[in-house]
Formats: C-alpha cells, sequence, structure tokens
C-alpha cells in the first residue's frame, strides 16, 4: 500500500443515519443500486437512460470507449427539449408548475409546462428565422429570468449549441467565448436586477461586438429592466417583439445522442479559456439520474431549488435540463441573499439590508429540497441563526451542498439550523467537466459524516492515487475517475491536444482535474479542494481545507479562507483569514486564541503563522474565494486580475487589516 500524499489531519467521527421515516418513502432506500451497477455498470447506465428518457429510436450500443473518447448510447435518437417539456404536457402534466420565478424587487411568475413549451417552442422558430440552423452555436449572457432558460430549451429543440456567459463576466470574456465558439447570436437583457439596482448587460455585449466576435450576426435583447441601451439598427432585435408574431408550432428534432448539446467555458489563468463540450443521451441521462436519486424528488409533491446561476454548470444540470427531465417543480430567483429594503434601494447601505430572502422564499414556496453553497451557508452562520428561525423551514426535507468542500462546522450548522435536525445533508462533489454529481450521499441509504461527500454514486468509480499513480487507501491522494461516465465532457472545443494534456496525461489510464481528496478508514471520500491549494510546509503536504475547517471549528469564526505563502524558512507559511460571527469584535487575543485552536485540532505544525480577522473575504459573483488574491495579499505583491470580483473594495480592507496586524513566528 502507498504511503498518504496528502498529510490527514482532521478526523470527524460523528455519523447521521437517514430516519426510518425517510427511509421508508426514498426514491432509493437500499443499496440495490450499487451492487446493480458494480455487476456492470454499463448495463445499469442502459436501464437509467431507458427508465428515464422517451428516446426516438432506441441505442444499440450502450458504450463505445477509445480512451479518452467515450461515446454512449449509439445510435439512439432523442431531443432534450422534448424530454424536458412535451412529454410532461402530453401526458396531462401541463398545468403543473415548471418555475416559480421571483425577481429580486419582488416582482413573480408562475410558469406551467405548458407555458413554457409554449414560449420555447416560439423562440425555437425565432431562431430559425434568424437563420440558425442544426450545428450553429450562440452565446447566451443574461440575468437569472425565465427567459433565460427558455433560450436554452429553443437551442435544443432545433440541435442549435448554447454558450451561456455567467452575467458577471466581462465584455472580454464575451469576446473570448464567442470568437473560439464562433457564435453566430448573442441572448442578452438590458441588464438584472442586483443588490438593488440595474446590473448593466447589453452594454457589455456592445463592448465586446466593437473589440471583436464578428461571427455574431444579431443580438436578441430581453427588455427586464427598462433601461437605456443602444440598438444597433440591422443587428440588436427586441426578444418580445420577435416572439410577437412568433408561432408556437415547432416540432422537437430528434437528435443523435452525441449530438452537441452546449459548450461551457471554464476560465484560464493563463491560457485561453477551454470549451467543455457535452453532448445530448449520456448527460440527460446522468443529471436525470442524479438530481430524482440524490435530491429523493417526488414530482408530485415537491419544490425544489436550486439557488444557484445558471451561468454555471450547477445551473445548468440541476436548475434547468434534470428538474425539467423529471417534471418536479422548481423556484428560481434573481437576486442576492441580503436584499435591499425598498428605502435602500440606493444599493449603497448594506448595514440595513434584509438578511432573511432566502428563507421567506423556502417558506413563502413550501421549499423541499435547498440546494446551495458552502460559501453561502458560512455567510448564513455570520448573520446568525434569527433570520431562518423566524420563518417556518418544516417544508424542507433534503438539503444539498455544491461548488467546494463544506467544513465540519457550517455542515452542523445546516443541519441544525436549516434542517431542524431532520433533513439528511447530500453534499456534491463535481465538476463543469463532469456534467453531473459524481461523489455524493443518496438520502435514503447513506450514513452521512459533517464534511464528507461519501461515497461515489452507483455507476462512477473513483481512486485516490499518490505521486506515482498507485492507489492510497486510507489517508490523502488525488482524486481520480477510472472508468467512463454518461455525463462526461466530450472533449475542449476545437483543442483535443489540450484536452489529452489536461485530463488524461497525469495518471495513465485516469481522469484527474486537479482536486484532492482523503479516504478515512471507513472509506468514507473528503474533499480537499484543488491541489493547487495543498501547501508545503516543511515537508509536509497541508491542504488548505484541512485548517480552514480547523478555524471554523471555534466557536467565533464563521468563514475562512486560508493560503500559503512563501517562507524562508518552512518553503511555505501557513496564512489564516477569518470572518467573525456576529457578536464577536476582533482582537489581538482572539486572533491568538484562533490560532492556537487549530494547532490543539490538527497538531502544532498546522499552526498558521498568521491569522488575520477581516470583515469579508474576496468572493466572485457566483461565490468562489479568490485565495490567488489573498497570496498576493500574505506575499506583498501587487493584485492580479479583480474584475470578476463582487466587491472589489474587500481586497483593500484586507490588505490594511493585514499591514496592521503582527506577524507571528
Amino acid at each position: 500500500m502507498s504511503e498518504p500524499t496528502i498529510e490527514d489531519y482532521y478526523v470527524e467521527d460523528r455519523t447521521f443515519p437517514p430516519s426510518a421515516d425517510f427511509v421508508k418513502n426514498a426514491v432509493v432506500a437500499d443499496r440495490s443500486h450499487y451492487e446493480e451497477a458494480t455487476e456492470d455498470y454499463e448495463a445499469f447506465w442502459a436501464r437509467q437512460a431507458r427508465e428515464l428518457l422517451t428516446w426516438d429510436e432506441d441505442f444499440h450500443t450502450t458504450l463505445e470507449w477509445n480512451l479518452p473518447y467515450a461515446k454512449w448510447f449509439l445510435g439512439g435518437k432523442l431531443n432534450v427539449s422534448y424530454n424536458c417539456l412535451d412529454r410532461h404536457v402530453n401526458a396531462g402534466y401541463g398545468e403543473r408548475i415548471a418555475y416559480f420565478w421571483e425577481g429580486e424587487p419582488g416582482d413573480t411568475r408562475e410558469i406551467s409546462y405548458a407555458e413554457l413549451l409554449d414560449e420555447v417552442s416560439r423562440f425555437a422558430n425565432v431562431l430559425k428565422q434568424l437563420g440558425l440552423q442544426k450545428g450553429d452555436r450562440v452565446a447566451i449572457y443574461m440575468p437569472m429570468i425565465p427567459e433565460l432558460p427558455v433560450a436554452m430549451l429553443a437551442c435544443t429543440r432545433i440541435g442549435v449549441a448554447h454558450s451561456v456567459i455567467f452575467g458577471g463576466f466581462s465584455p472580454d470574456a464575451i469576446i473570448d467565448r464567442c470568437e473560439d465558439a464562433e457564435a453566430k447570436l448573442i441572448i442578452t437583457a438590458d441588464a438584472g436586477y442586483r443588490r438593488g439596482v440595474p446590473s448593466a448587460l447589453k452594454v457589455n455585449v456592445d463592448a465586446a461586438l466593437d473589440q471583436g466576435a464578428s461571427s455574431v450576426r444579431h443580438v436578441v435583447v430581453v427588455n427586464r429592466c427598462d433601461t437605456e441601451v443602444v440598438m444597433a439598427e440591422g443587428r440588436d432585435l427586441w426578444w418580445h417583439e420577435l416572439m410577437a408574431d412568433s408561432s408556437s408550432e415547432c416540432p422537437a428534432e430528434p437528435m443523435d445522442s452525441e449530438q452537441l448539446l452546449y459548450l461551457l467555458y471554464t476560465s484560464g489563468t493563463t491560457a485561453k479559456p477551454k470549451g467543455i463540450m457535452h453532448t445530448t443521451g449520456g448527460y440527460l441521462t446522468q443529471v436525470a439520474y442524479t438530481h430524482k436519486t440524490i435530491f429523493d424528488i417526488k414530482r408530485e409533491e415537491d419544490v425544489y431549488w436550486c439557488a444557484a446561476d445558471i451561468g454555471w454548470v450547477t445551473g445548468h444540470s440541476y436548475i434547468v435540463y434534470g428538474p425539467l427531465t423529471n417534471g418536479c417543480t422548481s423556484v428560481m430567483y434573481e437576486g442576492t441573499p441580503d436584499t435591499p429594503l425598498p428605502e435602500f434601494r440606493s444599493g449603497e447601505d448594506r448595514a440595513d439590508w434584509s438578511k432573511d430572502r432566502l428563507w421567506d422564499i423556502v417558506e413563502r414556496y413550501g421549499v423541499t429540497q435547498l440546494y446551495t453553497a458552502p460559501t453561502a451557508i458560512r455567510t448564513f452562520m455570520k448573520w446568525g441563526a434569527a433570520d431562518p428561525k423566524a420563518h417556518n423551514l418544516n417544508s424542507l426535507r433534503v438539503l444539498g451542498t455544491v461548488g467546494e468542500p463544506i467544513n465540519p462546522e457550517a455542515w452542523m450548522w445546516y443541519h441544525e439550523n436549516i434542517g431542524n435536525e431532520n433533513c439528511p445533508i447530500v453534499d456534491t462533489w463535481w465538476q463543469t467537466e463532469t456534467g453531473g454529481h459524481m461523489i455524493s450521499p443518496l438520502p435514503g441509504v447513506t450514513t452521512t459524516k459533517p464534511g464528507s461527500a461519501c461515497h461515489t454514486i452507483p455507476g462512477v468509480f473513483a481512486e485516490l492515487v499518490d505521486d506515482d499513480g498507485n492507489p492510497v487507501e486510507q489517508g490523502g491522494g488525488y482524486l481520480t475517475i477510472t472508468h467512463p461516465w454518461p455525463s462526461m465532457l466530450r472533449g475542449i472545443w476545437g483543442d483535443d491536444e489540450r484536452y489529452r494534456d489536461t485530463y488524461w496525461s497525469t495518471y495513465e489510464n485516469r481522469y484527474f482535474a486537479g482536486d484532492g481528496a482523503k479516504i478515512d478508514g471507513d472509506g468514507y471520500l473528503w474533499l480537499l479542494g484543488r491541489v493547487d491549494d495543498v501547501m508545503n510546509v516543511s515537508g509536509h503536504r497541508i491542504a488548505t481545507a484541512e485548517v480552514e475547517s480547523a478555524l471554523v471549528d471555534h466557536s467565533s469564526v464563521a468563514e475562512a479562507a486560508v493560503v500559503g505563502a512563501t517562507d524562508e524558512i518552512t518553503g511555505q507559511a501557513i496564512i489564516g483569514y477569518v470572518i467573525l460571527r456576529g457578536g464577536n469584535e476582533p482582537s489581538e487575543s482572539l486572533g491568538e486564541e484562533i490560532r492556537a485552536h487549530v494547532a490543539t485540532k490538527l497538531g502544532p505544525m498546522a499552526r498558521p503563522k498568521a491569522v488575520f480577522l477581516v470583515p469579508d473575504l474576496p468572493k466572485t459573483r457566483s461565490g468562489k474565494i479568490m485565495r490567488r488574491l489573498l497570496r498576493d495579499v500574505a506575499e506583498g505583491r501587487d493584485l492580479g486580475d479583480t474584475t470578476t470580483l463582487a466587491d472589489a473594495s474587500v481586497v483593500a480592507e484586507i490588505r490594511d487589516r493585514a499591514s496592521s496586524d503582527p506577524q507571528e513566528d
């Protein structure tokens, strides 16, 4: 057996089995899916494909695997839009609500499956009228409004691949993505509401097209905020005008199972963004299966809410394609968790904003599944438990987390204050590249541990390896996938060599996308984040996630971020940045107490060299902590690119605090 490659310090012994009542009614209540997939995983996925989806033509071959290229369900033909909409309407469920949509200012819509089908068909005809054909690509740069899933589904109806660009990105990101995909159309809005004011979008599209993206012929604009925009004659067209005269008759065209469904670009720090390719049959099978089983979806009863942005893969898979394929009712929300009250619509004084918007939405709509990010949960911890306790959250049945590893104390806070100690928590690991969940509990089967994603789902196979590619049976290592899976990426758009080099060259015959993990004595997997975030302190490889978990374990700490800064003596030194829970005042003595707490939890080697008590952390609009900027601060460098920050002033405050706090040996 090989030695662990990453140090394993943090031990978690608390366990939470599903209740007998939950198991009794669970979608999956025993280990039969695991057993079936272990015996023959191709047959397992073939059964899911046939049971969960409607095929125009059945497939003759489940999997063709020529490493690193997979093709699933060969010979099969189906249409994503039909699976998401038509078949539910045809079965008599047209009046079922597909989305309860709520805008940040408080405007709402209830959209039935029949109404959604009507709008999707109309916009599919708009796309055809604009000259779009099967195989073309379009870019979508929109706020969280119903027209966004309408645009995506309209593309799938006629075989046009979409590339959704997160609404917080700059014109440069629009140029890069449109030029790489040779997009013929951009679908956008004048603006979207964020923090109480319109956040402009059309102006960014105009700036991008002034500088590049010459393949774009038209821009379709939704009037969301009624702001003044410039409409270029012959190029720019209003959504509502196009839809007014468009027919709702647009048959869904059967697509090959491997037809390109969408491109989703992942940012590169030194190279151009990677256009991750996802295709039709395999992707839809895995997102439908994981959505149904991991969230325990009962479509006649549940109101499911993934509180993410469709601009990321989470929104693609678990706001649009998975939930609609399963015919369930979802909530879709435009804004932020801390919402400006009417008297603070200027968006300037956030101290007095309402911080209970999410819990108000859960209560009003009777949400049964809530899927959100650990970053959001730690923010709620900082705000305190008073807001959720002021609302009736008893409708909740399942809680989920996504986006990064969740530390045990945030898991416990979620369990106690949101789930009332009565809801299974499904901590999911997956990536843009994997398309769907890969590691997660099944809530009716798995005994969970706080902070652990537990085990691979049925039909997915993972191993931890050391530097030489040897399996690690206990302790820390590099997370690899050993078998193809249906929703896996089919390559990087236009760059086969980069696809091979990025994901398949590090370890022979294994997929590796750069994450570290550890496996405990019970076989539970604990994600440790990117291996780039593993610090080398005096020869000890320590994961930032381990130290962050120990920091948040302190009763005064709400959220923490850790980076490794260059150190002449130890190679790297651990630097912690900590946000305190409400009611705690920063002081030098508290900082020392928190440092000592880490040493107690993990041992002296993991004691941070310094802990800075800061008011906030630099985050992107999607909630990811930008540790790169914290490393710049710790090492006294000029800051790198800050254009994707939600609040650029945060870094200046951290820099001021760091320069005034003492550094400890």
